[in-house]
């Protein structure tokens, strides 16, 4: 009776293995049917191959030096029994007890340890395949992929062979102690004699020489220190610290000598004495002398002894960044901008956005969704030649989001098999605006109306930016389409995209890895069905390549009549020596705002290239990685390891790589970096003398800072308007610009950065002091507050400020959205230049009030009794009212057709406001 619950609990533990890995192997299997169906076998299997082996061979290293040294203390003590179990309550299972428990205190620690070996299967593989920065550090002279590629796994051993040790002085010590080995009664000289002396001793000592290899190793981890002036090793590093570790890996090793020689002198007095040397010198080399050291040499002359560590911290993070090439030109911000000069920029002109993403996406979601079973996630910017003028467009796709139906209807043959997939995209130029205030539909409705010459061949979205559960296509069923009228659309796939699912084996593996019965029971399946999965596009390119950082908003892009995303990937470490980490760059509050770059602060990444671009199919999910930065020896590592993963961007068909764009969270980083490390000067850099941030601008009554924006625009001494994204920096703690950054987007010319300074003896108004402007304006803000007396919700947009020629503009959109709507309109666009402020219902109207009208196209003579005639001009506060009159009487009878009597009301309310304003400001009795 007494070997039944031992074999009770071997068949439970066999069953809970085989339960176990029963899941792993089948999910195992899926993820393989998964990686075949996307086309990237290769990473799948050089993944799992390393993955395994790395397990194997940790999970065995472990297992076999713990139970070995497990077996050596039993055999040192074999004679002697288990006299703690003994004389306890556990005497009965004295001989069998401390077996179990060693056998499952190895295989714990070894299982752990496998996991978290494989778990960094990608430093090994680095580690095999490192790809040279040429750029040695200044202290040791290794190159920098010394750093990324070789010592994080020297660091990752070190460490594994000092946890091991520890864990097998443990087991054996454990052993010893529960058979009265270790004794305390003989004092402390002679507790530990003989075999078991030799045996513990051999343990201790090389577990002091892995302590100094880490002493050793620790001094490269200088270049990361995060004490002195800057990021990286300071003067008290470099002639302290770093003396202090090559003592510490000295003492180290005389401690391991002092370990074996004791082997052959009785008692433990050498170890004990070596020991205790060894902590008072961690405490005085380790902790004392470098403290000296900064407080009596460093501090009093800080500048002087830190400046060539701030100039290495100023050219290595300028290097991580991508910053150490930024073409710098002045910009003289000239007040000679005239009508002419607008003639000649119009594709700039006509390209301003006035449409913010925000209104515009609540827009599109109130007149586009057409069903509620329909979703837009967001919208994006991106450019086309349409009719043969190049325009900045906002686009946005429609996905499916079937959660928003009823519960009733919510069946798992609606989820899973029916409605699958999104259907079209709205697309609407960023200037252009209908008399209603809405934007106008250049791409609309399902299916989709195109007005351009821009057609979508097959406008179904089986993959999307917000498509996440998993579906099947090719069963019994039709699949829902569109909606038709009173009915609706069907449709069948027809691609090759998804995991052929047709044999009952098939269906099973399935059924139990995504825990779903109705898979294996259904009828609706047949030969030729397929299930998609991994659909959300940013979860689909991290399944593939989950070494690469993704941006959090993919982009959609009509190619040859298809619809494509596409996502920025970037890569990214934390190991590269003397670069400032992003989370350290100061006032990080202004990029935090994205997902991405908060997780990269957290992370400590001081690192960060735009390493390639994802292009996702949104009909069969085709995944193309296409290399961007060829210079990025990360990404050139990576092609080492996985040679069928990136193509080269030269192989990106043209009409795609027309819709490449300089990545946004990559720009925002880049100009937080600059807004210090414009600074070249070390002693400018340490006073921080000339520290940038973002502007500040109102949106919606509120400050808020300024985001980058995407314009088309012909940058100075350039021969063609381009697209590319700008941001405007101002001096910290002051609003006058100081200088405006561009990071370019078409053709050869992508990735390159530019930065235009004002002259510094000028005051150039920021984005805040034009806002404070614009509020000083009376009849901008009595009309703003106007509008909100009257129940109208008023949003001041994002301002964009546009360099033209040598000149700058600034233009800001004002929305009106009804206190109880959703529907935001576009009422007017205030321009700013030089003096003037004009606030008009379009952007022409605005920019006629400052700098004229616009030439007729073909001009008639005047006639003679014209030429004698005087023409005036009406002041600017009357056309306002005028206009203003005539949209509250357009509100009334649009109010009065559909029967609401409360819109009337307020509507006539607000025409009588403004007549009895023009009584005031003009003489209507005819004096």
């Amino acid at each position: 009776m007494g070997r039944r619950p031992p074999m009770i609990l071997w068949l439970a533990i066999a069953a809970l293995l085989i339960l176990a890995l029963s899941g792993a192997i089948v999910h195992l299997l899926t993820e393989s049917w998964w990686f075949r169906a996307v086309g990237y076998p290769s990473v799948f299997w050089t993944r799992i191959r390393w993955q395994s082996g790395i397990w194997v061979v940790t999970g065995l290293f472990y297992s076999a030096f713990l139970y070995g040294n497990y077996r050596l203390a039993l055999r040192l003590t074999r004679d002697a029994p288990w006299r703690v179990l003994e004389g306890s309550n556990l005497a009965g299972v004295a001989n069998t007890l401390p077996q179990y428990l060693a056998i499952a205190f190895t295989m714990l620690l070894s299982l752990n340890a496998a996991v978290n070996g494989a778990a960094a299967w990608d430093t090994v593989l680095k580690f095999l395949n490192p790809t040279a920065f040429d750029t040695p550090d200044p202290i040791f002279q290794e190159d920098i992929s010394f750093y990324l590629f070789r010592l994080p796994l020297y660091r990752g051993l070190q460490g594994n062979c000092a946890e091991l040790l520890i864990w097998a002085i443990v087991l054996s010590i454990g052993v010893y102690a529960l058979k009265g080995e270790i004794r305390p009664e003989r004092g402390w000289k002679y507790f530990l004699t003989g075999e078991v002396k030799t045996h513990l001793c051999l343990l201790l000592a090389g577990l002091a020489l892995v302590i100094s290899a880490g002493f050793y190793l620790e001094r490269y981890e200088l270049l990361f220190s995060p004490t002195g002036v800057v990021f990286g090793a300071g003067y008290t590093d470099v002639h302290a610290n770093l003396h202090a570790y090559w003592t510490m890996a000295f003492v180290t090793l005389a401690v391991a000598a002092l370990f074996i020689l004791s082997l052959w002198r009785s008692g433990f007095l050498l170890p004990i004495v070596g020991i205790g040397f060894y902590i008072v010198v961690l405490i005085g080399v380790n902790g004392i002398y470098p403290w000296l050291q900064q407080k009596l040499v460093v501090e009093p002359n800080e500048l002087t002894k830190e400046r060539p560590f701030i100039e290495s911290n100023l050219a290595f993070t300028r290097a991580a960044y991508d910053l150490a090439d930024v073409e710098s030109s002045d910009f003289p911000a000239e007040s000679n901008l005239d009508r002419a000069a607008l003639t000649r920029n119009a594709p700039t002109i006509d390209n301003i956005r006035l449409w913010d993403y925000r209104p515009i996406l609540s827009t599109y979601q109130q007149l586009q969704e057409i069903r509620l079973y329909y979703s837009f996630g967001d919208v994006d910017i991106d450019r086309y030649v349409l009719n043969g003028d190049y325009r900045q467009v906002v686009i946005a796709a429609r996905e499916m989001d079937y959660t928003q139906a009823s519960p009733e209807a919510q069946t798992w043959v609606n989820q899973r098999l029916k409605f699958t997939h999104g259907y079209g995209v709205v697309m609407s130029p960023v200037n252009e605006v209908t008399p209603d205030g809405l934007p106008r539909l250049l791409i609309q409705n399902v299916p989709p109306v195109s007005s351009v010459d821009l057609d979508i061949e097959e406008p179904r979205l089986y993959y999307g930016e917000a498509t996440r559960s998993y579906v099947f296509t090719g069963t019994e069923t039709d699949e829902f389409d569109y909606p038709d009228g009173d009915n609706n659309a069907a449709n069948r796939y027809s691609g090759a995209g998804g995991v052929p699912m047709g044999s009952f084996w098939q269906r099973l593996a399935y059924a139990y890895d995504l825990g779903s019965f109705k898979i294996l029971i259904s009828n609706y399946f047949s030969r030729d069905s397929r299930i998609h999965y991994y659909r959300q596009v940013v979860e689909r390119a991290r399944h593939i390549a989950p070494f690469l950082t993704y941006d959090d908003d993919p982009y959609i892009a009509i190619v040859n009549g298809r619809l494509k995303w596409i996502l920025d990937a970037y890569t990214t470490t934390n190991r590269y020596p003397y670069s400032e980490p992003l989370g350290r760059s100061g006032d990080v509050q202004a990029i935090l705002n994205s997902p991405v770059i908060a997780g990269l602060a957290r992370s400590g990444a001081n690192y960060l290239r735009d390493a390639a671009k994802v292009v996702i199919d949104a009909y069969d999910g085709t995944v193309q990685f296409y290399g961007v930065d060829e210079t990025d020896p990360i990404l050139a590592t990576y092609r080492k390891i996985f040679p069928a993963l990136f193509l080269s961007r030269n192989a990106a068909p043209e009409d795609l790589a027309a819709h490449f764009r300089y990545p946004y969270d990559l720009f925002k980083v880049q100009a937080q970096m600059y807004r210090v490390y414009h600074m070249e000067n070390p002693e400018v850099f340490y006073n921080r003398e000339d520290v940038w941030r973002f502007p500040m601008q109102i949106y919606e009554g509120s400050p808020v800072l300024m985001e980058p924006y995407y314009v088309i625009m012909r940058l100075p001494e350039a021969e063609q308007e381009e697209f590319i994204q700008i941001l405007p920096f101002t001096p910290l703690n002051r609003d006058n610009m100081v200088a405006w950054m561009a990071g370019r987007s078409d053709g050869d010319r992508y990735g390159r950065l530019l930065l235009y300074e004002f002259p510094k003896q000028q005051l150039v108004f920021g984005p805040s002091q034009i806002e404070a402007r614009i509020n000083q304006t009376p009849e901008i803000s009595e009309q703003l507050t106007l509008w909100s007396q009257e129940g109208s919700r008023v949003i001041r947009g994002d301002m964009m400020v546009i360099p033209i020629e040598r000149s700058l503009l600034y233009v800001e959109p004002v929305y009106l959205r009804a206190e109880q709507g959703a529907l935001p309109e576009l009422r007017r666009v205030i321009a700013v230049y030089d003096n003037q402020v004009a606030m008009e219902p379009t952007l022409d109207a605005a920019l006629n009030r400052i700098f004229g009208d616009r030439p007729a196209t073909t001009p008639e003579p005047a006639s003679s009794d014209e030429s004698d005639s005087v023409t005036t001009t009406p002041p600017p506060g009357l056309v306002t009212r005028v206009q203003a009159a005539l949209d509250a009487y357009e509100a009334g009878q649009q109010a009065l057709q559909q029967g609401d009597w409360e819109a009337y009301g307020r509507a006539q309310r607000q025409l009588e406001t403004v007549l009895r304003q023009l009584e005031q400001e003009t003489d209507l009795s005819g004096n």
